[in-house]
């Protein structure tokens, strides 16, 4: 398998997306270690090899340095990390508490460089590589979520920066998602009509799945991206659905 034997840390590998982008791993052969606050409903496990879970708060630097040390020391290597942990509640930006905002901020912008950092010696001697899950909403407006579409425009920043300042040792590169489909969205689209319908807007004609996001990671992660840093891949489907295309479509109907 592309990635037998190399270890993999995901941030936030609990559910979603993250739980998507583990099991991905898993399936390319690689040993791989999930951190949340909460964990897991169902162990992360994929082609009957399962991720190990361990409760870390992101926020806590000296915490996060011993999960990685012990993973590390554990393995003997630490090949990629994944900062996948993230999000927000849709909350306006005159209606939120600034100490709401700040930790929007620091969980979508300060954790992964607390985790990168703390990753950062393993990697240098696996010769290894970061990928930060970015947003649309980080090249974008982004209203009801600011705080988090300024962090992930942050995030950015921050790799193309790690890639420069970490070079050669690291790699750093971005996945900018726009939207997928987990087992929470219901609490965004509502039913399977209103989910096929939020589909619809994206030119590729669905909403991307938690695999999809995976496979990108892996790609990173690769020798086949080997030469790859500073970059940000975009998974979003093509965007959203240009208006010319629907009006071509009235056009000819009538």
């Amino acid at each position: 398998m592309e990635l037998d034997g190399r270890v993999v840390v995901v941030t936030g590998g609990t559910r979603g997306v993250g739980a998507g982008i583990a099991r991905s791993f898993l399936a390319a052969g690689a040993h791989v270690a999930v951190c949340a606050r909460r964990p897991p409903d169902t162990p992360v496990s994929a082609d009957g090899r399962e991720a190990s879970y361990t409760p870390v708060d992101l926020r806590d630097a000296d915490a996060v340095r011993e999960f990685f040390d012990t993973v590390a020391a554990h393995h003997g290597r630490l090949d990629c990390l994944v900062n996948n942990a993230g999000g927000t509640p849709y909350r306006l930006l005159g209606e939120g508490a600034p100490e709401h905002h700040a930790r929007v901020v620091a969980l979508n912008l300060l954790a992964p460089m607390t985790a990168s950092l703390a990753a950062r010696p393993w990697l240098r001697r696996s010769r290894g590589s970061v990928v930060m899950i970015g947003s649309v909403s980080g090249t974008r407006p982004s209203p009801g979520t600011a705080a988090y579409g300024a962090a992930k425009a942050g995030l950015e920043s921050l790799a193309r920066s790690m890639a420069v300042e970490w070079a050669p040792e690291v790699r750093v590169n971005t996945l900018v998602l726009g939207m997928v489909r987990t087992e929470l969205s219901h609490l965004h689209y509502g039913d399977q009509t209103g989910i096929a319908a939020v589909g619809a807007t994206v030119p590729l004609g669905r909403l991307a799945e938690p695999s999809d996001v995976g496979e990108a990671a892996v790609f990173l992660a690769s020798d086949r991206a080997r030469y790859i840093s500073g970059a940000a891949l975009l998974v979003h489907g093509g965007g959203e659905r240009p208006a010319f295309l629907d009006a071509a479509t009235v056009n000819k109907e009538d």
